[in-house]
Order: C-alpha cells, then sequence, then structure tokens
C-alpha cells in the first residue's frame, strides 16, 4: 500500500510567495471594486512579498501588487476629482 503524506514534494513546504500572491489579488481586484481599500493592501502585501522574495521567490509578483496598488489609489483619485468637479454625487428621491 502506497504512503501518501512521504512523497517528496509534500515534505518540502511550500515555495509559494503568500504575500505576493495576495497582493496581486488585491490589485487586481481593487481596479474594479473597493480600490480605497484594496490599493494600500496591495502595497503593504507588495512590500511584504518583496522582502520575501529572496527566500520564497515571486519577485515579479510583489513588484506587480505594488504598482497595481498605485494604480488603484490613482484610479480612486481621479473619480474623486471627477465626482467634485461635476458637484458631487446628489440622491434625488421622491417628488
Amino acid at each position: 500500500m502506497a504512503g501518501f503524506g512521504n512523497s517528496s514534494t509534500a515534505s518540502s513546504g511550500s515555495r509559494t510567495n503568500g504575500f505576493a500572491v495576495a497582493g496581486l489579488v488585491c490589485g487586481i481586484v481593487g481596479i474594479f471594486f473597493l480600490n480605497i481599500v484594496l490599493g494600500p493592501l496591495a502595497i503593504v502585501f507588495g512590500v511584504l512579498g518583496l522582502r520575501q522574495a529572496a527566500a520564497k521567490g515571486g519577485t515579479g509578483m510583489a513588484k506587480s501588487a505594488v504598482v497595481l496598488g498605485i494604480v488603484d489609489l490613482v484610479i480612486f483619485g481621479v473619480l474623486l476629482a471627477v465626482a467634485a468637479s461635476s458637484g458631487g454625487f446628489t440622491w434625488y428621491v421622491g417628488g
């Protein structure tokens, strides 16, 4: 009977940079939703991923996370400027 936990790949541990992946996901999702929240998270996770890149790799993902986080904040700034220049948001309810 084969031992299911005795594989060398199962015991070597994870080589994925989790912070880089989390930052990349936050950066991509932040372009479409909640960019004021997910943008800074992408930047923080990207910087933490860059610190771990020597041990776990994922330098490209971490750099992309930082760039996408900055893009998220720029998009938020543009949306805020457009809303402010057009008189802001108003809600019309009823008569």
